[in-house]
């Protein structure tokens, strides 16, 4: 599970508490700030909560760093992150501080719920169908970012993407990963979510056959589509797969959340979605090994960063048929 979930002594409640850190991977010190605290929250609303009663930060500072760089970058990644946890309805009001080779940031998060607050992420059934509410690319698109100034990768990748493509890609990222998953976590109850996980470290697959694994039915995740930002997969392959992108393997953080919900709702959950949140059909449960796989040929869904042209017209289309286990439709809400 993305959580522990613990039962106490005393009036049957639960205590239910995640923690997560990583080094930056964006240039914004305030924006790292945020994606840390949405990736600690993530693990809650992973499991349909939606209220956090306390957060903890943890941070490291860099020791290579002098007292002018320390005091300019790390006030506003406190300040990211407080901003975050406000945005989620709750607050820092601790944690620990210390000197250390490498800038690390995160924190804990801590709910205090009733049974009926939570979804465990172990009801998936033959016949659901698979939702993702973020599009994958962001390693992809941090990595190009950081080539804009490395001739020998841009070369690589210079035919297949523009430099104005990748810093749009790379901004999408940052949003994306500074996003809460509250409201999908929301929308999970209103629509009788059966089990979610949220995607990072491990992509699309790692997560998928995590979760399958935990179902108590003999069930089988297939993939059908993959959203992916813009320009990303071409990225990928002309790096010659170097990410595992097309392969469900390439590394996302503060992703979203990937959802097994009954067929005849997972439509409706998609049109649910707030203004700025995603929503994609992905795949179908059936029964199997407790396995996820995905397809040979996926459809890769381009997702065009907001800032685009594109993506403004992309973000009209609203395609909610519900699927079929032979013909997967996407789904996307902007």
């Amino acid at each position: 599970m993305d959580c522990c979930v613990i039962p106490l002594r005393h009036g049957g409640l639960s205590l239910v508490q995640t923690t997560d850190f990583f080094y930056p991977l964006v240039e914004d010190p305030y924006m790292m700030g945020r994606i840390a605290c949405a990736n600690v929250l993530s693990d809650l609303y992973a499991m349909g909560i939606t209220e956090c009663d306390n957060m903890l930060m943890l941070l490291s500072v860099s020791q290579k760093m002098n007292d002018k760089e320390r005091e300019r970058v790390m006030p506003l990644m406190i300040k990211g992150f407080r901003d975050a946890a406000e945005e989620g309805g709750t607050s820092v009001t601790g944690g620990q501080t210390v000197v250390n080779p490498w800038i690390i940031i995160g924190g804990v998060a801590t709910v205090v719920c009733q049974p009926t607050d939570f979804i465990m992420p172990d009801s998936a059934v033959p016949g659901d169908v698979l939702v993702l509410t973020k599009p994958l690319g962001t390693q992809v698109a941090v990595n190009a970012h950081q080539w804009l100034d490395m001739p020998e990768k841009w070369n690589k990748i210079k035919l297949v993407v523009s430099r104005e493509e990748v810093e749009q890609a790379y901004q999408e990222a940052m949003f994306n990963m500074a996003m809460l998953n509250r409201t999908a976590a929301a929308l999970m109850h209103t629509f009788n979510a059966h089990a979610a996980t949220d995607i990072t470290g491990f992509g699309i697959l790692g997560h998928a056959r995590n979760l399958a694994q935990q179902q108590r039915s003999d069930v089988a995740f297939v993939i059908h589509n993959l959203p992916i930002i813009a320009k990303m997969a071409a990225i990928s392959k002309a790096c010659g797969n170097r990410f595992g992108l097309l392969q469900g393997t390439s590394s996302e953080t503060s992703g979203g959340l990937l959802i097994c919900l009954p067929r005849e709702q997972a439509a409706r959950f998609c049109e649910g979605a707030a203004e700025g949140q995603q929503a994609w059909i992905i795949g179908i449960v059936e029964k199997g090994n407790r396995c996820a796989r995905i397809i040979d040929k996926p459809r890769i869904i381009e997702v065009p960063p907001r800032g685009s042209i594109g993506g403004a017209q992309e973000g009209g289309s609203n395609n909610t048929n519900t699927p079929s286990p032979g013909d997967i439709q996407s789904t996307v809400v902007n």
